[in-house]
């Protein structure tokens, strides 16, 4: 007898990480490549004594100092097993049926589809604009009576565009107030742009609008997942009630605590970052390669059909980066003598794909 499973598993798409080759530069990952801060390091380690107990579920101390560091409440935070972990439990609370209706753009995070399969909720993908940006008046043509959960990645993974808050502003004012809009901000502390929003400021005046941010990034935690969201209680409630037990760990919990009391230093590497990410985008747009106008910790060249070649031939070369189909490449910004191999080897190829 074969035990009986779910009848659509085996059209769920898997999520698929970034590969890494012995040897080879890994640009396919968006992670930090600083080391983390040795006041990190002292906390796991001191952490990792106590590892025979339970962590706090509640990630109590965590979420307190959170709300210090954010000038919210308490009760307008929750924590997660990385912002992905919270996408999913998000799509629990407010999807009950295959009916239900989770609309996001297309191309963004390829987790937005897996996750939202999983919770036995239908994905309504929209196309992105023709500047890779998320088409917020398509976005909203898309919302009907089955409408449920609503998520815009800003900066948008794998693009790294952002909308602005006018446009933004004036997107949520449209939403019906029944429909949760999550502002999936992974990458908010590499934003430079003037005219990009802070969702943390829009969901104080907006009950349907929580925000989702995380530590992998900026703070260097990738290894570890702690991601945590900013809504309202009644939300943070509900997902309190969905939320998989002790899913933060008691390494995870310190790790944070210990890198939100050395942001200042953490956060100012995400200016080397940044000036590396201008660096690129410069070359590659002098080399004739169409560079999406990126705010992220990342570039991205949409090349089409010769997405995947691109890809394949920049492994054989040593930098390993990531395709998305037929539509385009997203490459992690390294250290400089990183972007320096694969910006050589965009050169040479250059005549072939830019």
């Amino acid at each position: 007898m074969t035990v009986r499973l779910r009848g659509d598993l085996s059209s769920l798409p898997s999520y698929i990480p970034g590969v890494s080759r012995p040897n080879a530069i890994k640009l396919a990952s968006n992670e930090s490549t600083a080391s983390s801060h040795s006041k990190v390091v002292d906390a796991i380690t001191q952490a990792a004594q106590g590892i025979n107990r339970y962590p706090d579920n509640g990630a109590a101390a965590l979420t307190d100092a959170l709300a210090d560091f954010l000038g919210v409440d308490p009760a307008n935070l929750v924590t997660g097993c990385g912002s992905v972990a919270l996408c999913q439990e998000l799509i629990q609370i407010t999807c009950e049926s295959p009916e239900d209706e989770v609309v996001f753009a297309w191309r963004s995070f390829e987790a937005y589809p897996i996750v939202t399969k999983v919770a036995g909720a239908t994905g309504v993908p929209v196309p992105l604009r023709p500047d890779h940006s998320h088409d917020l008046g398509a976005m909203l043509a898309a919302i009907n009576d089955r409408t449920r959960l609503i998520l815009v990645c800003n900066p948008n993974n794998p693009t790294g565009t952002v909308v602005t808050t006018e446009d933004l502003t004036h997107f949520l004012d449209a939403v019906p107030s029944d429909i949760l809009v999550v502002l999936d901000e992974a990458y908010a502390e590499y934003v430079r742009d003037p005219d990009s929003p802070n969702g943390i400021e829009l969901f104080r005046t907006r009950p349907n609008v929580l925000v989702l941010r995380t530590f992998s990034k900026a703070y260097g935690l990738a290894g570890i997942r702690v991601g945590y969201g900013i809504g309202a209680p009644e939300i943070v409630d509900a997902l309190r009630k969905v939320h998989l037990p002790f899913s933060v760990n008691a390494i995870a919990q310190a790790a944070a605590l210990a890198a939100l009391e050395v942001r200042d230093e953490l956060l100012e590497r995400t200016n080397d970052v940044v000036a590396e990410r201008e660096r690129v985008s410069a070359a590659l747009t002098d080399m004739g390669y169409p560079v999406a106008a990126t705010q992220a910790n990342f570039v991205y060249l949409p090349l089409g059909e010769a997405s995947v070649d691109f890809a394949r031939r920049s492994a054989e070369a040593g930098v390993i980066i990531r395709p998305y189909g037929t539509d385009g490449v997203r490459i992690t910004i390294g250290d400089p003598h990183e972007n320096d191999a694969f910006l050589s080897f965009a050169t040479t190829v250059s005549r072939e794909f830019a």
